[in-house]
């Protein structure tokens, strides 16, 4: 039986991996074999990414409402049981937005969540 490399379809298969590897460095967007490693491990990394995006933009979120609750006067937990007691739902994203863009409105929930707060522990 004769041997068969694969011609055409090893072929394109490299080409493959050469094109989703163009942006890379020397060998790794030159050589098939250096290339795929690359980009298996750039999957890899973009896989896991995804995931941590999430972890990071509520971090950032969180940071956010802590700045401006401590702006009115209570830290974050304090604020985010306050709210929780006055029964607003809005969620973390959203609160961000308002520290941000509507300093007046998140004051308003500030104030809000601190009566609530105190009726609470009262």
């Amino acid at each position: 039986m004769p041997r068969v490399k694969g011609g055409p379809h090893a072929h394109a298969r490299h080409k493959k991996v050469l094109k989703i590897t163009k942006g890379q460095y020397s060998a790794r967007h030159r050589l098939f074999k250096t290339a795929n490693e690359a980009m298996l491990h750039a999957l890899d990394y973009a896989t896991r990414d995804r995931r941590n995006k999430k972890r990071d933009f509520r971090r950032l979120w969180i940071q956010r409402i802590n700045a401006g609750a401590r702006l009115g006067g209570l830290s974050y937990n304090v604020f985010i049981h306050g709210l929780k007691v006055s029964g607003i739902t809005l969620d973390r994203k959203v609160l961000a937005d308002l520290a941000v863009t509507d300093p007046s409105a998140f004051a308003q929930l500030v104030e809000t969540a601190k009566g609530a707060s105190q009726s609470a522990s009262a």
